[in-house]
């Protein structure tokens, strides 16, 4: 298969302006294509990996992937998808959320490559510097208010309103698409569905500079869940590729929970298994789902992209250990991964104590009478043991590296004592 075929069997295109001229194109000559990404956060999450994935794609079929970094963009805020107006963010706040957006997508693609090298862009560095009545003459006069009044991302902001700083953000990213046309001959851009306006515009704006340009504009599928839910959103919020805000293991853990209706779905967009590998899976999921290999392979080959094959192992350990019950053979570190959002209580003063008082003192029970009960009945475990003994002491001999001791009330009630 070529890349627009294999992009299409994975289903990854929504819509493109010239599919004939786009595929013209990429068999005759290796081009530079273009993404932005708006610093919005300290992090990009799992929402942005479909277009950085579509660059990497490129990158390997030969191509030259720019990272545009919105900079300037980031400053004014993108209504496209928005219900209401962004809250704007200071020029510090962008400016650094821009590096740690930078240093995040050079895990996806290869700047060392020796023919066809990854960039990043920022567009900062041609609206920043621009004065308003250039701005105006130069840029703002090729745009009808019609033709932006037209755009769907305007048209979904009329009724509940829209500022003319969020207005005027099409005209700053069809000047990206231009400045990047021009300076890097740059002749594709791709985006996620609710950027078809803006690509369009940008395209429009590079027709009325450059009489005989060229360029074409790509949108990958808003990527949705098959139980209505949103993609990409846990109970703890948004899954973050910072591994400080989402830790391999709740990384992992999102994948691996994946429903068997999106796994082979997702198997296609954002994993580089082969056509066959895919359908393996797929017959293996029709023929035994109980077996999850799909969403196995899914999580391995997430985790393994996103975090490394170390933070893989990591993740996979402390799956096993939690399933088993196994919890003594962990870590500190996993612990903090694997507990993250469990309840927890500070044991202050480090002294041994009695466990009927420590599952009062950390409301596991809700009195000393309940307490032995649930310790006479099997209910508790230390590490992972059963303990029944109604005298037991939890001393330095139940920490785990001298930190932690995780206690289990029941099947699946963890809680976890610091010290």
């Amino acid at each position: 298969m070529n890349l627009l075929e294999d992009l299409k069997f994975r289903g990854l295109i929504n819509q493109v302006t010239d599919e004939e001229g786009l595929e013209k194109l990429l068999a005759e000559e290796r081009i530079s294509l273009y993404a932005g990404f708006d610093p919005t956060a300290d992090s990009l999450h799992i929402g942005h990996l479909l277009p950085i994935l579509i660059l990497r794609r490129f990158q390997l079929a030969g191509h030259k992937p720019i990272a545009l970094v919105g900079g300037g963009t980031g400053l004014i805020g993108d209504p496209s998808g928005k219900k209401a107006e962004r809250t704007l963010n200071s020029k510090e706040v962008v400016a650094q959320w821009s590096e740690r957006i930078k240093e995040q997508l050079s895990k996806f693609l290869d700047f060392e490559a020796e023919e066809n090298p990854a960039k990043v862009a920022n567009n900062y560095d041609w609206i920043g510097s621009m004065d308003l009545i250039t701005f105006l003459r130069d840029v703002g006069k090729n745009f009808g208010l019609n033709y932006m009044l037209a755009k769907d991302s305007v048209q979904s902001r009329l009724e509940t309103g829209i500022s003319f700083t969020e207005f005027s953000y099409m005209i700053l990213q069809s000047l990206d698409f231009l400045k990047l046309y021009e300076t890097e001959n740059c002749k594709l851009q791709i985006g996620g569905s609710d950027q078809w306006g803006n690509i369009t515009a940008g395209l429009e704006l590079i027709r009325k500079s450059h009489e005989e340009a060229k360029a074409y504009g790509l949108t990958v599928p808003l990527v949705t869940k098959a139980d209505g839910t949103k993609f990409g959103k846990t109970e703890g919020g948004a899954v973050w590729l910072d591994p400080e805000k989402t830790t391999p293991y709740e990384f992992y853990q999102f994948w691996i929970n994946t429903d068997d209706r999106d796994v082979i779905k997702y198997l296609k967009y954002f994993t580089f298994l082969s056509k066959e590998e895919i359908l393996e899976l797929e017959k293996q999921t029709e023929e035994a789902p109980e077996k999850r290999a799909a969403q196995k392979a899914l999580a391995e080959e997430m985790t393994r992209l996103v975090h490394g094959e170390e933070a893989l192992k990591q993740a996979i350990h402390i799956s096993e250990a939690l399933f088993s019950g196994n919890i003594k053979h962990l870590t500190a570190n996993e612990i903090m991964q694997g507990f993250k959002d469990v309840p927890s209580y500070e044991h202050e003063s480090g002294e041994p104590i009695g466990l009927v008082d420590l599952l009062v003192s950390a409301k596991i029970s809700s009195s000393k009478r309940q307490s032995r009960e649930d310790i006479q009945n099997g209910a508790i475990y230390i590490n992972g043991e059963r303990i029944t003994a109604l005298d037991y002491v939890v001393d330095k001999k139940d920490r785990i590296e001298g930190k932690f001791t995780i206690i289990r009330r029941g099947k699946k009630k963890y809680f976890l004592i610091k010290y």
